[in-house]
């Protein structure tokens, strides 16, 4: 909760023991469904071998190397994150492709790109964020991209925590205050503002967690 005019906690931040086994703790609370998931997630950004894509918060790399069978080894992929630990393992796991980069930068604050990639890709960040600091997030992808480019959000979709069933209810206890502020936003009429059309879904898990694409206009 937001106390003495502090930000409400995040845990979009990850640290320690959960940054170490990252990877391992995402599967183990997915029930193991998480890399069938991901590959599908990603197989949906509709990757083209030339893109450059700009991933914000690219954790482990893990991402990152499901883009690369898409790729094939054109185009360019550049990660963003603020976690040693995490870059430290993306760097581990992505070294052999020449065209990959890291650079350890907060994706809330004024990034040095304008109008230069394809696509700029965001997986279970942006609801870590307070309400400003997520438009501060939009704005900067939209500013990355070029003309007709994407931003392609994977997070949770919209809907009413409360009347949701009991166990997606015990899950949300476990995660980011911030992400039952998130599931309430309307996050197309938040995109549109800033400049962003074109929206395509495509939803997972029920429907609680969505893949939103949105063209720059």
């Amino acid at each position: 909760m937001k106390q003495n005019n502090e930000k409400p906690l995040s845990k979009v931040e990850v640290k320690g023991f959960e940054a170490r086994y990252y990877d391992w703790l995402m599967n183990l609370v997915t029930a193991g469904t998480y890399p069938f998931f991901i590959r599908n997630a990603i197989q949906e950004m509709q990757i083209k071998p030339g893109d450059e894509i700009l991933v914000f918060g690219s954790g482990t790399g893990r991402n990152i190397c499901l883009m690369n069978r898409y790729l094939d080894g054109k185009g360019r992929v550049v990660g963003l994150d603020i976690g040693d630990e995490m870059l430290r393992q993306a760097y581990k796991r992505c070294h052999n492709f020449s065209y990959v980069s890291f650079e350890k930068k907060r994706i809330d604050e004024p990034l040095p790109y304008s109008g230069v990639f394809d696509k700029v890709f965001i997986s279970f960040v942006l609801h870590g964020f307070i309400q400003e600091d997520r438009e501060k997030i939009i704005e900067n992808a939209y500013k990355a991209l070029k003309p007709g480019g994407e931003f392609v959000i994977l997070d949770y979709n919209e809907f009413d925590l409360t009347t949701a069933p009991w166990l997606v209810r015990l899950a949300f206890k476990a995660e980011c205050p911030l992400a039952t502020d998130f599931v309430g936003r309307d996050l197309e009429a938040v995109l549109r503002k800033c400049g962003f059309d074109s929206f395509r879904k495509h939803r997972h898990y029920l429907g609680y967690v969505r893949l939103l694409g949105a063209h720059k206009a």
